[in-house]
Parts: structure tokens; sequence; C-alpha cells
């Protein structure tokens, strides 16, 4: 049994009758189908439940198919709706599919979300380097846009349709032995703002978060140590980031009450961005 109090309905300040509103846009996505991709772990995760928990229906891609079982499963246990589709975002066929498929499920598609990434490491002129860079562009700027196109005709019917793109703050800056990487978050930032204005007419938001040191798997690597360093050096707040503070600023750009905001670079970074000592 639940240790929490049962909702009350809200009053006036007599206390005697439920108070009008005096808002009028909605924010929730409660009955909106949302794709999420790289969803089988750190932010993609967070995002898929906390979409659940507002209740959305989820179509869940990652190439993770043992991680996206348990972010199924969690939230198919906490009463969601959910479908999942194996898929390696840098293969256009495959996610192309995957999102048609999920979207038809569905019989709708109301909210994009491009999460899934990569890290990669590689010196400018390293062996490693053209890898490097045909995956990095290939996960994490042509995905995003193969994704997009294959929602397109669902995000046209949809009632309130929005895109994320997530980035990074390497989007509005850049480190050595990076470019790669650095490179293709610029291509999502590029995007966002492209396709802001080409779809716009349509009444189809497109934003971008850029997320800055976050505890997920790709800096699990990193000695804690290191990491509070870093926090202390670079963040205002001091500290790194957890997934579903990132996942939060994402709900809160899908919100039908999110229509008149888009083609914006929105850093989730602790302040990382704007710290000059």
């Amino acid at each position: 049994m639940s240790s929490l109090p049962p909702a009350v309905a809200p009053t006036t300040r007599s206390g005697s009758r439920p108070v009008p509103k005096l808002s009028s846009l909605n924010r929730s996505i409660a009955g909106s189908v949302a794709l999420v991709t790289g969803a089988a772990s750190g932010m993609g995760r967070a995002t898929a439940r906390l979409f659940a928990d507002e209740g959305a229906k989820l179509v869940l891609v990652d190439i993770n198919a043992g991680g996206l079982d348990e972010v199924a499963a969690d939230i198919r246990d906490a009463g969601g709706d959910v479908f999942t589709a194996v898929a390696d975002c840098a293969d256009q066929a495959a996610l192309t599919d995957a999102v048609t498929r999920g979207a038809e499920h569905f019989g709708q598609l109301d909210i994009v979300v491009n999460n899934a990434g990569l890290a990669t490491i590689a010196a400018f002129g390293d062996d490693s380097y053209d890898a490097a860079w045909e995956t990095s562009l290939a996960v994490m700027t042509s995905a995003q846009q193969w994704a997009i196109r294959a929602a397109l005709p669902f995000l046209r019917q949809a009632g309130h349709p929005r895109i994320v793109n997530v980035a990074s703050t390497e989007a509005l800056g850049a480190t050595s032995y990076n470019s790669a990487y650095v490179v293709a978050k610029h291509g999502a930032v590029g995007l966002t703002r492209a396709l802001a204005v080409e779809l716009g007419k349509e009444g189809i938001t497109v934003n971008c978060v850029c997320p800055g040191p976050i505890n997920t798997a790709i800096t699990a690597g990193i000695p804690e140590d290191d990491k509070a360093t870093y926090a202390r050096r670079r963040t205002a707040l001091r500290r790194y980031g957890e997934p579903e503070e990132v996942a939060q600023v994402t709900l809160s750009l899908v919100l039908p009450a999110a229509s008149f905001i888009t083609g914006a670079t929105i850093p989730v970074d602790g302040g990382l961005t704007i710290r000059n000592a």
C-alpha cells in the first residue's frame, strides 16, 4: 500500500469548491505516442520511463536487445504500453523499418526523440579516424534525419507534433581528439535549426537538447575522483548531472503547451557552458 496521501481536488481559498483553471495550454502527453532512439540505457532509458509515467505510449529503438527488453519490462510492469524494435541506427533501412512498424502498431506517432549516440575518441589522422568519422555521423547525425523522415507522415497527422534531437555541449564548442564526435553533434544542431524553419509552417516544432557531463554508460569508465575534479572546475553546480535531469528538459519541449518554441538549442550542463572561472 502506498504511503502517499490520497490526491485532493484543488479548492478555493475558502476550501469549499474546486478552483477553476486560469491557464489554457495543455501540459499532458497522456495518450501520445513517442519514439525514443537509444532507449536501452542512459538518457534514452530515463526519457522512456519518464514519458511512460506521463501516460505516453512508447516506440523504443536500440541496438542493445537486452537493455531494450529491461526498459520495456519496467514500463509494462508499471502499466505502460510499449513497442520495441532492435535496430542499428547506423542502418537506414533498419531504422526506417523500426520507426514505421512502431507508428503503425499504435496507429499514430506524435513525438520523436532522437537520442541514440556513442563515444568515439580518435585523434585526427589516426588509422581509426575514418571509422570513427563514419560511425559518428551515421549514428548521431544521419540517423536523426532518417528517423524524422520515416516519422514525418505520422507527425503530419498529429495534433501536437514534436521533435527533439539530442546533441551535446560538444555541439557548442570542441575538445581535442574528439573531432568526429564534435562534427556529428554540430550536425544535429544544424539539422534542428534547418528543420525548425522548414517544418514550422506545418506546426511541427524541432528543438535540440545539449547535455553536458551526465552519469551514463559513456562516462561510467571515468574514475569518480576525475569526475568530481572536472565538475568542480568546470560546472557551476559542481557535479555531474543525472539522465532524468536531461529527460525532464526533453519532456518540457514535447508538451502540447510547448507550442511556440522551435529551433532552440538548450544546454543541460550544470552551467558548464557559461562558467568562465
